[in-house]
Formats: C-alpha cells, sequence, structure tokens
C-alpha cells in the first residue's frame, strides 16, 4: 500500500473551500505567522513552540532532508492548519510515525482538522508505516476525539510532561494506531480497499 497522493487536493469544508498541500521551504514566513496566531496552550500539541523562528528553520531543514511531511491548510490564500508527519528510519521504530496537528481557532470546528487528519494519515499509509502515534494534553477533548474517530486508541499518559509559557505543568494523553493491525483485520474480513484513500 504505498500509492502516493498528489497535492494540492481541495477540500470542501464548514470554513469553505480550503486547498492542502505540501509545506515547502517558501512557507516559513506563512507558517510562521500562522504558529504565532495560535493560542499558547495549542503550542503544546507540538513538541517545538512553531512561534519562534529558528524552530521554523530547523522544521524546513527536517522536510528537505526528508525526515518530515508536513501539510497545510490554506484558506485563501492564509495557512490555517497544518498537519506533520514524523518518522525516522534510523530508529529502533522504523515502522512507526508521529502524527503533529494544529489548526487555527477561526476554522476550528468546522471540518478543517478532520480534513488534514485524514490526509496526514494517508499520507502515512503511503510511507508503508505500521503504527501511528500522536500526542495532546489532555483538555485538548475535540482533538481527542476526532483521532479516535479515526481508530487511534489511548495508549499511555505522560504526567506534567510539558511546561507552558507561564512555568505550569500539563498532562500528554498518547493515542496509538495500529494501521497494520486494522488492514490484517480488513483483509480478513474480504475489505482489503477500505483503509485506501
Amino acid at each position: 500500500m504505498s500509492e502516493q497522493r498528489s497535492y494540492p487536493r481541495h477540500v470542501r469544508t464548514d470554513a469553505g473551500d480550503i486547498e492542502i498541500r505540501l509545506m515547502s521551504p517558501a512557507d516559513e514566513a506563512a507558517v510562521l505567522a500562522f504558529g504565532r496566531g495560535l493560542p499558547t496552550h495549542d503550542l503544546l500539541f507540538l513538541p517545538r513552540n512553531i512561534s519562534e523562528p529558528k524552530v521554523l528553520s530547523a522544521w524546513v531543514k527536517e522536510i528537505e532532508r526528508g525526515a518530515i511531511q508536513s501539510l497545510l491548510a490554506v484558506k485563501d490564500g492564509k495557512v490555517v492548519g497544518c498537519g506533520t508527519l514524523v518518522r525516522d528510519p534510523h530508529s529502533w521504530s522504523p515502522h512507526v510515525g508521529e502524527l503533529r496537528m494544529v489548526v487555527s481557532l477561526e476554522v476550528r470546528g468546522k471540518g478543517v482538522g478532520k480534513a488534514l487528519s485524514q490526509e496526514t494519515f494517508a499520507l502515512a499509509l503511503g510511507a508503508g508505516l505500521e503504527k501511528l502515534s500522536v500526542q495532546m494534553t489532555v483538555d485538548q477533548q475535540a482533538a481527542i476525539a476526532l483521532f479516535e474517530s479515526l481508530g487511534f486508541k489511548a495508549e499511555a499518559l505522560l504526567r506534567d510532561h510539558v511546561r507552558d509559557v507561564g512555568g505550569k505543568t500539563h498532562d500528554i494523553v498518547v493515542l496509538g494506531h495500529n494501521i497494520a493491525q486494522v488492514q490484517a483485520q480488513m483483509e480478513a474480513y474480504g475489505l482489503p480497499g477500505a483503509v485506501q484513500h
């Protein structure tokens, strides 16, 4: 299952027409503006603070190196969401990818996060990954529900795992999705196409 998707793609959402495309070095300024527009608490979804220029520069280098694939959700020329697939083929877990997802407040609850999550999930399938994980703070109930709707299940709770800019610690929940197991179950029931997009 290594079918590659083509971008840009256009999806209709309750927020209007959204273009989903691969992030490139030319997007650095637009993504920085997006990161700086996010509530501070939302940045805890991500292991690094994307409102910092040096973090964004490192991110772009990782994209160029091929370690990260990032999709942007763009509405009227403005970045309103970002979905990232991170994997390390040289680690002990080359079969595992981590999804990182964040959308702006203005489009939240309007299907943009779901579309972006599905596209990022499809990137993982195309990369032949067998398992995915995603992390978020325990109070991000809408995000947890979204990933659970995609088949993710809670696997771990990391207490006081992230510290916000004010110094307060927050618990992180780790959700996992065993793609290989789901595909095997689908094939056992004669539904191999059910997980393809």
